[in-house]
């Protein structure tokens, strides 16, 4: 498996996406009801596909179990993790240090070995989606930061639960289209069951804005998931991150964020690393 042209302009597209959806978490006003309401809002959105598509294989059921009750986890983690801390602090913590642990995780478990140029690679993104995040204040929120490493662990988790269940299935579409119409009930149940007076009200508020969140985290996973039966997982995992330079870009240029020394030799470095795991 290499990492073609094709397969790396379509991670870089699931990034942008994958950088939308959550920056459209982190700007509303309850960032745990709109966690729920967005990927049960992708689970209303995958049920045609399911029904389209069909069942996946019966070896890709106990992924697809696997992946659902983690998802419940990074879930809680990631509302967490906004609540306690900002966006440029804690996205880039959670998807930073995830790829290292896919790419050690994948090769002990999916046998994956990477070029020296691959690890260069990925260890440059790693780098610099860290240095991007980087922040003097980081241990005075440590809460924030306790969330967002854990979620990096469920991260790593699920991203290669989830390839070896798009291999075995077959056919990655009907895993992807299984797992998102199944993957948003349990979280909202629980939250919408805690949240019970607040749930309508914000429903009728969000739902037009969380509708186009659960299309982005759709077509994101989804890409992402194909890429990896395409090209290695720690190469996919690792260039998927660079969602965390698209949120820079786009707070510097929207929110008219300060372009600071970190962010430009963060940029570089993942510029690098995506040239690295092309030419890996």
């Amino acid at each position: 498996m290499v990492m073609t042209w094709p397969v790396l302009l379509a991670v870089l597209l699931g990034a942008l996406l994958h950088a939308s959806w959550n920056a459209l978490v982190k700007s509303s006003q309850d960032k745990t009801l709109d966690t729920a309401l967005i990927h049960l809002l992708c689970s209303v959105v995958a049920i045609p596909f399911c029904c389209y598509l069909g069942l996946p294989s019966p070896q890709a059921w106990p992924f697809i179990l696997a992946s659902l009750i983690i998802h419940v986890g990074y879930y809680f983690a990631l509302a967490g993790a906004y609540k306690h801390g900002e966006l440029g602090l804690t996205y880039p913590l959670m998807r930073g240090t995830a790829p290292m642990l896919v790419a050690l995780s994948s090769m002990a478990l999916l046998g994956e070995a990477l070029t020296s140029l691959g690890w260069l690679g990925v260890g440059l993104i790693c780098g610099g989606v860290l240095l991007l995040g980087a922040s003097a204040g980081m241990m005075h929120h440590r809460k924030a930061v306790i969330f967002a490493l854990s979620n990096a662990v469920l991260i790593a988790i699920y991203t290669v639960v989830d390839a070896k269940g798009a291999r075995l299935s077959g056919n990655v579409a009907q895993y992807v289209a299984m797992l998102f119409a199944l993957d948003g009930w349990p979280f909202a149940l629980m939250v919408f069951m805690r949240r019970k007076g607040q749930v309508w009200p914000y429903v009728h508020q969000r739902w037009p804005m969380a509708l186009g969140g659960a299309v982005a985290s759709l077509g994101s996973y989804g890409i992402a998931l194909w890429a990896m039966t395409m090209a290695p997982v720690a190469m996919v995992a690792a260039l998927r991150e660079t969602s965390v330079l698209f949120a820079a870009v786009l707070g510097a240029w929207l929110l008219k964020e300060p372009w600071t020394r970190n962010r430009l030799l963060g940029t570089l470095a993942i510029v690098g690393g995506v040239v690295s795991l092309r030419l890996g």
